[in-house]
């Protein structure tokens, strides 16, 4: 029988895969391209996003493992972005395989400390799947711009 770990980790993998796979021969222009004033509204913002919220310093402690540092320099271009991206969620991969998730978040997650890892590392998958499927729409925007 399955864990819920290795459950959470394949879905975490599966949907990082898919965001890969999307993001394959990202150009500078693409990574660049906003449609809009609002820096918000860019892929640029959501590769930014996403490399954030995989290192974020709580994501250890709420999964009862020590901070872990994550070396993210500022991106200038998609390579560095999605260098990024991909050390982030290297790091968020070897600390959801490590976490003991049916133990509950504790004090270090103030009003959510009740709640367990397992719903900490469902949450950071559904940010990841919800933000990774908003950057592929960006491909798909840049591609169809007139």
């Amino acid at each position: 029988m399955r864990t819920d770990r290795e459950d959470i980790v394949e879905l975490s993998d599966y949907a990082w895969g898919r965001f890969r796979d999307r993001m394959a021969g990202l150009t500078d222009d693409e990574w660049r391209w906003q449609p809009t004033k609002d820096d918000d509204l860019s892929l640029r913002w959501r590769l930014a996003h996403i490399a954030h919220f995989l290192a974020e310093d709580r994501n250890g402690p709420w999964l009862g493992l020590p901070v872990a540092a994550a070396d993210l320099p500022p991106a200038t271009d998609a390579v560095t972005a999605l260098a990024n991206v991909d050390g982030a969620y290297a790091l968020w991969r070897a600390q959801l395989a490590d976490a003991e998730l049916a133990q509950p978040i504790g004090a270090v997650g103030g009003p959510y400390g009740a709640g367990t890892r397992r719903s900490f590392a469902l949450h950071i998958v559904d940010e990841l799947i919800h933000h990774t499927a908003e950057a592929a729409l960006f491909r798909d925007l840049y591609s169809g711009r007139l």
